[in-house]
C-alpha cells in the first residue's frame, strides 16, 4: 500500500458500502483501507443519524453542562471510575501526562435488554432528573451510531480479508460509550497550567470511534510526517477513526492515529466547545491477539496478546479515571 499525505480526511459515502453495486461496494472498502492504512480517519456521510436527532442531544448535553456544579457533581459516582455518569473538570489527563484536560464529560454506556449474562459487567446508566429528553435521545444516537459502527466495522472485516461478520459476535453487547464532552469556558486563561489544553494528544483506547458534528474547531490529527492537520467535517458526515484495539489487533495495519483538541485564541477561551464521540468498545473478551495475516517478516508482531478488558483496565490506569 503506498503512503499518502492528506491534506483533509477523506470522505465516503457509507451508501456505497450498503446499498451499492458490488463495484462499489468494493471501492468503498479499498478506499477506507487506504485511508485507515494511511492517516486513520475517515469522514461518513449517510451514517443514519438524522440532523433532528443530533440537534436534539446537542440542546440536551449543553442545558446539562449549564447546571450548576452541585447539581452536576449528583451524577458523579466515585467507585465507578467515571464508567457512567458525569465526570468533573480536570479528571482525565492523556496517556503520558499529569495534567488534567479542561473538559467535563457524561458516560452513557451499554443497554443490554435481551438477556445476554454480559449484563453482570455493566453498570446501570445514570440519567440526569433535571432533563426530560435527556435518556431517550441519549440511547436513540448510541443506538445509531452502533449500527453505523457494525456497518463500518463490515466494511473493516472485508479489508483484512475476513468474513464480513468477523466483528458482529465480538461486538454484539459491547461496552460502547458515547460521551458528550464539555470544553468549558476559561475566564482567565493565565490561571490554567501552562500546558493545559482542552485533550492533549492521544490514541483512542477502543475499536473504532464515530465523531458526531463537533461544535467548534480545534480537532486535529497527526499526519506521518509530523504536521497537525484540522479536522473538518461537514454537518451531515460522522467522522470515524481507528482506534488503538483495532491497531493492535491489525498489528499497526490500519493506524490509531494521535489526535488532539488544541486551545482557540486567548479570546476565545471564554466559549464553550461540545463535542459527541460514541467509542466503540468489543465485549470484554475479545481476543486482541495480532491477526495471522497482519504478521510476517516485514511486519514482525508488535504486541503481546491481550483481552479487550485487560487492555481497558491498562489504559484507563493510564489516563487516571481507574487507580
Amino acid at each position: 500500500m503506498s503512503s499518502i499525505l492528506y491534506d483533509e480526511i477523506p470522505s465516503l459515502d457509507l451508501n456505497d458500502f450498503t446499498q451499492g453495486t458490488p463495484e462499489e461496494k468494493a471501492k468503498f472498502v479499498e478506499d477506507l483501507g487506504a485511508a485507515y492504512n494511511n492517516i486513520g480517519f475517515v469522514a461518513i456521510k449517510n451514517h443514519g443519524l438524522s440532523d433532528d436527532l443530533t440537534k436534539t442531544l446537542y440542546q440536551q448535553v449543553e442545558a446539562f453542562f449549564s447546571l450548576p456544579e452541585s447539581i452536576k457533581q449528583q451524577y458523579e459516582i466515585p467507585e465507578l471510575f467515571g464508567q457512567r455518569g458525569y465526570i468533573g473538570k480536570g479528571k482525565e489527563h492523556a496517556k503520558g501526562r499529569k495534567t488534567g484536560d479542561l473538559k467535563e464529560f457524561y458516560h452513557v454506556g451499554q443497554e443490554v435488554t435481551d438477556g445476554d449474562p454480559i449484563k453482570q459487567e455493566y453498570p446501570d446508566n445514570i440519567w440526569p432528573e433535571e432533563l426530560s429528553q435527556f435518556k431517550a435521545t441519549s440511547l436513540e444516537v448510541y443506538k445509531k451510531l452502533e449500527n453505523a459502527g457494525k456497518t463500518m466495522l463490515k466494511a473493516i472485516a472485508l479489508y483484512l480479508g475476513l468474513d464480513e461478520f468477523y466483528f458482529e459476535d465480538k461486538v454484539k453487547n459491547g461496552n460502547s460509550i458515547l460521551r458528550p464532552i464539555h470544553y468549558f469556558p476559561i475566564e482567565n486563561p493565565e490561571e490554567i497550567p501552562e500546558d493545559a489544553v482542552r485533550a492533549a494528544e492521544h490514541g483512542d483506547i477502543n475499536l473504532i470511534t464515530l465523531l458526531m458534528g463537533a461544535s467548534a474547531d480545534g480537532l486535529q490529527v497527526l499526519r506521518r510526517d509530523g504536521k497537525w492537520i484540522p479536522i473538518t467535517a461537514l454537518p451531515e458526515q460522522v467522522v470515524v477513526n481507528v482506534g488503538d484495539m483495532l491497531a493492535r489487533l491489525t498489528n499497526d495495519k490500519l493506524k490509531s492515529t494521535i489526535h488532539r483538541v488544541v486551545n482557540p485564541p486567548r479570546e476565545l477561551m471564554k466559549t464553550s466547545r461540545y463535542s459527541i464521540p460514541f467509542f466503540m468498545h468489543p465485549r470484554s473478551d475479545m481476543d486482541l491477539t495480532c491477526l495471522e495475516s497482519c504478521v510476517d517478516t516485514e511486519h514482525p508482531k508488535k504486541y503481546e496478546n491481550m483481552s479487550a478488558g485487560e487492555f481497558l483496565h491498562e489504559r484507563l490506569t493510564e489516563i487516571g479515571l481507574k487507580k
